[in-house]
């Protein structure tokens, strides 16, 4: 194993600026840090813990030369590495996505999600910012970051070939396909089987242009079963029965959270479709009660 580059050479390849970057300024690694352990991190703490020494996951995938040992004397696939190291090897990720524009909490959200990003080699990093930029969506973006998450763990190869399953599922030209993923680059994460399903339901059922779905690909990340199927069905519902107006946004009306559609479209209609929030529940188990089957 080459012997490790030395902290002068290191630092040759840091911005000179950096060199007076204030542990409390943002974006700093020491300010990542702190809202890495902050409780908002702790519904995973995976990445929070990882510049964390007092924590028992203060662990890393990287390589090292040495394997550490489990509690049974056995080798770990994980070696856990001591604070400084992983400050080390960290900082030089956490200050080039800060040089993208991202945030202390962006990074932090970032990390949370894709821990690896924090001590993976800073020239994969360069290449997931490369590829997030080579999507459409610039740095400047509020979707920079979910295009990050969205590249982090896929091959272009990979990438391309989920940007032509939609072009060929969604019926989308090349155009249409670029604004989707622009728009929703977490879209590229969705396995083929929820993709086809769910393109499936909105052109044939629900009766959807594709370009119309290519400018709201938020549609392909909502759940089948639990929103899109049963909201459709009682929105269909009221307006066959001339409850709402027949123009009414399918989009608009899935986008709101569950309590706003029950309040606006289930509750006041419990006396002129007594059976309407029963037939609604029933549809959320996947099934299709009678007065919910149109001809």
């Amino acid at each position: 194993m080459p012997p490790p580059s030395s902290p002068k050479t290191r630092s040759s390849s840091v911005p000179k600026w950096t060199k007076h970057w204030s542990p409390s300024s943002p974006g700093s690694p020491a300010s990542v840090s702190r809202v890495l352990r902050s409780p908002a991190s702790s519904r995973s703490p995976t990445a929070a813990s990882a510049l964390d020494p007092s924590s028992p996951r203060c662990t890393t995938t990287c390589p090292s030369s040495a394997p550490a040992t489990t509690s049974s004397g056995r080798s770990s696939a994980r070696p856990t590495f001591s604070r400084r190291t992983l400050t080390r090897l960290s900082k030089p990720n956490v200050m080039f996505l800060h040089e993208c524009g991202l945030g202390a909490c962006d990074i932090a959200k970032l990390c949370i999600r894709v821990p690896r990003m924090l001590t993976t080699n800073p020239e994969r990093v360069r290449t997931m910012v490369a590829c997030a930029e080579g999507l459409g969506v610039p740095r400047s973006s509020g979707m920079f970051r979910k295009a990050l998450h969205a590249v982090a763990c896929i091959s272009d190869e990979k990438i391309t070939a989920k940007v032509d399953y939609l072009k060929k599922t969604l019926r989308w030209s090349d155009a249409e396909a670029s604004i989707a993923v622009r728009k929703h680059p977490g879209v590229l994460r969705k396995s083929k089987e929820s993709l086809k399903s769910r393109s499936k339901f909105l052109l044939y059922e629900v009766g959807l242009e594709p370009v119309y779905i290519a400018h709201r690909p938020t549609f392909l990340s909502l759940s089948l079963e639990g929103r899109l199927r049963p909201w459709h069905y009682v929105v269909k519902f009221l307006k066959e029965n001339g409850f709402v107006d027949r123009d009414l946004s399918f989009y608009s009306v899935v986008m709101r959270p569950e309590k706003y559609f029950m309040e606006k479209y289930i509750c006041p209609h419990k006396k002129a479709a007594p059976h309407l929030a029963e037939d609604y529940a029933t549809a959320c188990k996947g099934e299709v009660p009678a007065n919910f089957k149109f001809t």
